[in-house]
């Protein structure tokens, strides 16, 4: 590791630090992906990584690119003490908005880690169910606190391998590589084809 990279990692840990020293022993970092595209779930990812761990790479995830994203999430859950993600399919976000959808995926992944977190720190949202463990909200909290950041890349990894995997099945919409955003190809694709069943149809009623 470069010293440089070093020293953004350990300002990185700045936020996670001040936890630590205030008697944290475990911090759960939360972070989501896919609450803007026209397709596929919502995926929130929650993480509680050892306070020494530093794993090159880590950032906000739409700053690493997808081939780097790979292996950095493969070291981040190589190295968690427990991760877990919650997913809010489609039709759900359509039921009750994709403000609820991700609070909804939030508690999950919460309720699946293996370890109680002393508290945990959460890219911007607030009014959420935690299961009564204490939490911090941090605007820009990805690229503001290293256990959000890993939180990033593991939601943003699974959502990718879940769109790649819809590609296969609706392979018109070129999921793989638009990964359900509203991209021109994808709204021409929209109105060529109409919509298929991963569609959020709330994000996409003015397209068809």
């Amino acid at each position: 590791m470069t010293e440089k990279e070093f020293a953004r990692l350990k300002k990185l840990k700045e936020i996670d630090e001040k936890m630590y020293n205030a008697g944290a022993e475990y911090i759960c970092g939360i972070d989501e992906a896919g609450r803007g595209p026209f397709a596929g779930p919502v995926v929130v990812a929650s993480v509680i990584l050892p306070r020494n761990s530093m794993i090159e790479g880590v950032n906000d995830s739409k700053k690493v690119s997808e081939k780097r994203r790979e292996k950095v999430y493969e070291e981040i859950i190589k190295e968690a003490i427990s991760y877990s993600v919650g997913i809010v399919d489609e039709t759900k976000i359509d039921e009750i908005n994709i403000l609820q959808a991700t609070k909804m995926g939030l508690t999950n992944s919460v309720k699946g880690l293996k370890v109680k977190p002393d508290v945990i720190l959460v890219d911007a949202l607030t009014n959420i169910d935690t299961c009564g463990i204490p939490y911090k909200s941090i605007i820009k909290g990805d690229a503001l606190s290293y256990s959000i950041a890993a939180a990033s890349i593991i939601a943003k990894v699974t959502r990718d391998r879940i769109m790649i995997k819809y590609n296969e099945i609706y392979p018109e919409y070129n999921f793989a590589k638009n990964k359900g955003y509203g991209t021109a190809s994808h709204i021409a694709a929209i109105k060529e084809y109409g919509l298929c069943p991963i569609h959020r149809k709330s994000f996409t009623k003015n397209y068809i």
